[in-house]
Parts: C-alpha cells; sequence; structure tokens
C-alpha cells in the first residue's frame, strides 16, 4: 500500500483489518508484520522560508533531497542525522519521516541538540485513521500538547507521519577536528569531560577503533566562523598542553569523512556480528567500552557506544549493571527475536508505553511488536 496523499491514506487506515508495518525509505530491516504501508508516496518539500530557518516536508520525502535544498541556501539540519545503509548492508533511501520517527541524531547532539529538539511541527494519521495535527510551521507557532516531542522516536507505533516541520540552521564556515592517536579510554574520558565543559563550543567528541594497522582515534571538533575556530582550537591546545594531539585537520572533505565515518558507524559495514547501541551516562564510558572488545565506536562524549558484538551475544545482560539501555540495530533474524531490538521497558514504563498506544493507536495496527 503506497498512498500519494494524507486523504488517501487516512482512508486506507481507517478500512485496515489486520497490523501493518510501516515504512518509509525502507532502510532499517523492519520485518514484520508483512503487510506494508508506505509513505513513500507522499513526498515533496511544501515550505521552505531560509530566512526564516524553517521547513517543511512531506514525509516520505528522501533525506538526501532536503539535505541538497538546504546546502544550496549554506543551511543543514543541525543534528546531523545519519545514514545506516551501509553498516545496516540494507538498500532504500532514508526519509526525513523515518529520521524523525527513529529520532536520528549524529555527532552534533552533544552541542547542537536532538532530531526532536530541531522539530516544530508534525501531522501524522492515528489508529483510527484521523489527521492529527500538532506544533506548527514557524518557531513562533509551536502550540499545545507536545505530541511534537512523542513523535519523534516512537518508531511509527503511534501514528504514520505525514508531515514535519524542522528548525534548520546555517552551515558552519570553518571546521577543525583535535586528533589523538592510539589514546587509551581513561586518557580520552578525561579529554571527553575537559573539552564538552569548556566554553569553547565543541560540536563533536567521538573515538573511532583501530583498523587496518591503524590506531584508534579520539576526535574533538569545532566549528563556526573561521577566526573562531581558530582562537578555540589555540584555548583547546593550551587547555591540552599536557596531552597534545597528534594532529589538527581543517581540510573540509578529510573533517566530512571523519564525522561519516562517527555518525554512520563506518567501521562496523560490512564485518559480521551483531551491532549494538548503547546510550548510558558519559561517565560510565570506561565501564562499558574498556573491556576485551575493541570493536567500539564511541559518541556524544561518551554517552553513546555502538559495539560490534559476537552473534548471540547478550550484550544487555554483560551491562546489566550500568544504568542506561542498549538496542540492537543489526542482527540475524533469530537473535533479533531472541534478544529484541529495544531494551526491556520496566513495569511502570511499560503500563505508560501501552496507555499512550491504547489511545493513538486502539487497534494495535502500527508496527506491533516493535517496542513491547
Amino acid at each position: 500500500m503506497r498512498p500519494e496523499t494524507e486523504t488517501e491514506l487516512a482512508e486506507i487506515v481507517a478500512g485496515l483489518k489486520e497490523p501493518v508495518q510501516i515504512s518509509g525509505g525502507g532502510t532499517r530491516g523492519i520485518a514484520r508484520p508483512e503487510q506494508v504501508l508506505s509513505v513513500s508516496g507522499l513526498s515533496g518539500i511544501s515550505l521552505y522560508e531560509p530566512g526564516a530557518l524553517t521547513l517543511v516536508a512531506q514525509a516520505g520525502t528522501p533525506l538526501a533531497e532536503v539535505e541538497a535544498v538546504l546546502a544550496a541556501e549554506g543551511q543543514q539540519l543541525a543534528f546531523e542525522p545519519a545514514d545506516y545503509r551501509t553498516v545496516m548492508g540494507s538498500a532504500g533511501e532514508p526519509t526525513i519521516g523515518g529520521v524523525v520517527a527513529a529520532n536520528i541524531s549524529g555527532p552534533r547532539r552533544v552541542q547542537a541538540g536532538a532530531c526532536r529538539d530541531f522539530l516544530l511541527g508534525v501531522r501524522f494519521v492515528d489508529g483510527r485513521g484521523q489527521v492529527v495535527k500538532n506544533g506548527g510551521r514557524v518557531m513562533k507557532n509551536v502550540t499545545g500538547y507536545d505530541l511534537v516531542k512523542l513523535m519523534a522516536g516512537s518508531w511509527g507505533t503511534l501514528g504514520v507521519l505525514t508531515e514535519v516541520s524542522l528548525k534548520v540552521l546555517p552551515k558552519p564556515e570553518a571546521t577543525a577536528t583535535l586528533v589523538w592517536h592510539g589514546c587509551g579510554w581513561a586518557a580520552s574520558s578525561k579529554l571527553f569531560c575537559d573539552a564538552l565543559g569548556s566554553p569553547f563550543e565543541v560540536s563533536g567528541a567521538a573515538r573511532l577503533p583501530e583498523a587496518e594497522g591503524q590506531p584508534s582515534r579520539t576526535l574533538l571538533r569545532v566549528e563556526g566562523f573561521m577566526d573562531s575556530v581558530k582562537y578555540r582550537v589555540g584555548r583547546l591546545l593550551e587547555a591540552f598542553a599536557d596531552l597534545k594531539p597528534d594532529e589538527v585537520v581543517t581540510d573540509p572533505d578529510e573533517n566530512a569523512a571523519i564525522w561519516r565515518a562517527v555518525r554512520d558507524i563506518e567501521p562496523f559495514a560490512g564485518v559480521p556480528g551483531n551491532v549494538w547501541k548503547t546510550s548510558i551516562k558519559p561517565t560510565d564510558m570506561i565501564r562499558v567500552a574498556s573491556g576485551k572488545n575493541p570493536n567500539r565506536v564511541v559518541d556524544w562524549g561518551g554517552g553513546l557506544i555502538w559495539t560490534l558484538a559476537e552473534e548471540g551475544e547478550d550484550l544487555r545482560s554483560a551491562l546489566s549493571d550500568v544504568p542506561g539501555h542498549s538496542t540492537l540495530v543489526r542482527a540475524a533474524a533469530d537473535d533479533m527475536d531472541k534478544l529484541g531490538r529495544f531494551q526491556p521497558e520496566t513495569e511502570g514504563v511499560a503500563a505508560l508505553t501501552r496507555a499512550i498506544r491504547d489511545k493513538f493507536d486502539p487497534r494495535g495496527i502500527f508496527n506491533p511488536g516493535l517496542m513491547g
């Protein structure tokens, strides 16, 4: 099923007799239910006002199209959405609705915020086939209950997004990345804490693992106007005089490649094993990452850790004493069934989740079983 309009989508949902899998660009590998309801036919940018820093697009609009339109005006999605097709081994085309539905937020989250923080408004069809609108198309018009943030990260379990309104920001004039080679976990943690606690507006704090004879790389990024970047890099070099970086990368293409590797988890692309995404307090990074497994990509200053683990390994059990949650992002169907994609909810949270879903999808037809 591939409706071309919001009205057609609402009519389809109202007439559904069995559950459906909500699909955008088909990049996520969600395989149930068998019947698919695709929003890829709802495509196009309906409003873009560069001066107002706002963009409105239908949910099925390809992410690449949105980014190209913004780039032509020197603007960007500041939350730096990832493209997981390579690491997932999937095809399809990422859509802006899929980005919002999964709240996809890249390395710049530590400084700019997450996808949900840039979401101004949404339109969606609920489980009854009713069209719901919340928020607005401009920053001064976000009113009513905050269903906007509720929909971000709901993975299509509450409703089918049809349109999203986003705040956008100018692209930085310059970028510099401080790089430490072979830096240990304790030293990396201190660099992250000191840098992110400084007034120098670090927009990326990450660590890439060893690869093909190349040592691990601990990374700090600074962006902005050229003179500001030079000044802040100089101050960071002074602050880290006792642990100087091995290099400072200023070339735009090289910087783009470094942070794309972090954002898209490129070190795990095409490598056998399960991929886990663990969200924790940054101060717990050493507890999670300093074990025997070297296959970790760290982001958000230690608050997000991607792990390449052996098939069948239950990473949640191994990290049961660390507050946080782990999502199984990539795995064979048997492991996904056995371990579950998302962290099991506590009894109280599960009850709240059920109550919310009963309100928005009383028939349980949207992506059943996906989030508990």
